[in-house]
């Protein structure tokens, strides 16, 4: 191996350990990538179903409806912390939207992460998401949880 990509792989596992370590302390949505204007647009093709070139809540919550029983592995009606994780849901985050603290998500508690999300990510805050806001790292934790 060359000094080159021992360089490269040590600068790779410095990154993936710097989001590790924001991820336990419950900051990894900041540290969240912004997704790339590809996948933006790709989400908006299926979240947008009423063609306007927008995501409103109503959207957002059908989808967020869907992504919640797929996450539900265990058909419980609920999310333990291992399938909230599938959605990029930190404990810190889990910890505060489980305002019942029974150590699960319900729908209720997990719409209230989703709208929490979808705020963030409507950086001009007129109630709709644009492809350009699902391409921010806001954009991009909205899309773990309806995806």
């Amino acid at each position: 191996m060359t000094k080159t990509s021992k360089v490269g792989i040590g600068i790779a596992l410095v990154s993936v350990g710097t989001w590790f370590s924001l991820a336990s302390t419950g900051m990894a949505q900041a540290a969240t990538p912004p997704s790339s204007t590809s996948t933006a647009r790709a989400a908006m093709r299926t979240l947008d179903t009423d063609a306007d070139g927008t995501i409103d809540l109503k959207e957002a919550k059908k989808a967020a409806e869907w992504h919640f029983g797929a996450l539900d592995t265990d058909h419980d009606g609920t999310l333990d912390p291992k399938e909230s994780a599938a959605a990029g849901i930190t404990a810190s985050e889990f910890s505060k939207f489980d305002v019942d603290k029974d150590g699960t998500l319900d729908k209720a508690e997990y719409w209230a992460l989703v709208r929490a999300r979808f705020r963030a990510a409507d950086r001009d805050h007129d109630g709709m998401v644009l492809t350009q806001e699902l391409a921010t790292s806001e954009g991009g934790a909205l899309l773990a949880v309806l995806q």
